[in-house]
């Protein structure tokens, strides 16, 4: 994330590594991931009166525009990003010549729709995350339509951005761009990705993240929205505002933070209330908000 520079300082969120061995890290994320689809489910002790109480969350730094709440969790229970990921890769290693050989390989798509797809992805703002996932869904959400399911997510956002910050404000990676002098994706936004520390990505954390929310929530749509939270973090690569490295292990803070909130009776209560209105919003037939064949052919994605 770029525009979150006030934020690391203060320890507060901002969205935004395989190692040498990216078989065994990207191993490592699909087992945290899978035991959160498959043993995760909220138990039988959520309640109605557990559920967040809506329109009295405070909203978290408006001044950023993501529109997003305050979290879930208190700071210091986060999944500490400095104690769980290794440090970045330094130059002149096999971990650090892969991260400039992914980046290489990317430059071929500018001008293509994934090209476009990608730069689409950096937008961090609520309705444009809702739109992301609407083909992967198969629905169309709103705060009208799914109130506990858009504060389910206002929320989470908040908790999965910040869990980042530890690792992102010790190690000050900076980003690919500024070593490989090639364009970005996004030029507005380069003077407050430049103070934005890389790694790891915040911007992959949150999108793996509402990838495996939203596949407890709509189960049946699993590979789907797992694949547009994979494609979601590649994307910070294609625009080289990140290393590959970077998107790894965002995407690992994404399943550790959503591991530690489903201990969280208040998540677990919204999450209840998120599954009924999504059979709601499906009975009434919301479509989804995007081209969904053309999504599915830029990202690769076959059903």
């Amino acid at each position: 994330m770029g525009s979150q520079a006030g934020i690391q300082r203060t320890g507060h969120p901002s969205p935004d590594r395989p190692q040498g061995r990216p078989f065994r890290t990207l191993a490592l994320v699909f087992a945290l991931a899978l035991g959160l689809l498959t043993g995760c489910a909220a138990t039988s002790d959520v309640t109605s009166q557990a559920r967040t109480k809506l329109g009295t969350v405070p909203e978290f730094h408006t001044e950023l525009g993501f529109d997003v709440l305050q979290g879930y969790l208190n700071p210091k229970a986060l999944p500490n990003s400095l104690a769980l990921i290794p440090p970045p890769p330094v130059p002149g290693s096999a971990a650090f010549a892969h991260d400039e050989e992914v980046a290489r390989t990317t430059f071929a798509l500018r001008g293509t729709p994934r090209f476009t797809l990608a730069v689409s992805d950096f937008d961090l703002k609520m309705t444009s995350l809702l739109s992301t996932f609407s083909c992967a869904l198969d629905a169309r959400i709103t705060q009208e339509n799914a109130p506990y399911l858009y504060t389910l997510l206002r929320r989470s956002f908040t908790d999965i951005a910040l869990s980042t910050y530890a690792a992102k404000n010790h190690y000050q990676r900076t980003r690919p761009f500024m070593q490989n002098h090639e364009p970005i994706g996004i030029p507005e936004a380069r003077a407050s990705l430049e103070k934005d520390p890389s790694y790891p990505s915040g911007h992959a954390a949150i999108g793996w993240g509402f990838a495996l929310i939203l596949s407890e929530i709509s189960p049946e749509r699993v590979d789907a929205l797992l694949a547009r939270g994979r494609a979601f973090g590649e994307s910070r690569n294609i625009v080289n505002h990140h290393w590959f490295s970077d998107v790894v292990w965002g995407r690992f803070m994404g399943s550790a933070s959503v591991a530690r909130l489903h201990a969280d009776p208040t998540f677990r209560a919204d999450l209840e209330a998120a599954r009924a209105e999504l059979a709601a919003v499906r009975a009434k037939g919301f479509p989804p908000a995007r081209d969904c064949r053309a999504e599915a052919m830029t990202i690769g994605f076959v059903p």
